[in-house]
């Protein structure tokens, strides 16, 4: 099964791979496989997981203008 670094999956889902980041931290989107080596963690995100990203960035972001605002 073919899988994407950090980076490579946020340029597929069209952000910055620092969003994709934040939004891990978050816990808004996981990736399928996390991998820890000395202390170090990597992510490798399958093709389901960039669409799941995409979904996310449909409901929660707007380029250049901002988080949405809150509903009163």
């Amino acid at each position: 099964m073919k899988t994407y670094s950090t980076k490579q999956a946020a340029r597929r889902a069209g952000i910055h791979w620092v969003t994709l980041h934040r939004w891990l931290a978050a816990g808004a989107v996981r990736p399928s496989k996390i991998i820890r080596i000395n202390g170090s963690t990597f992510y490798r995100w399958t093709p389901a997981d960039v669409a799941a990203v995409r979904k996310h960035k449909r409901a929660h972001y707007r380029k250049g203008r901002g988080r949405k605002k809150k509903a009163k």
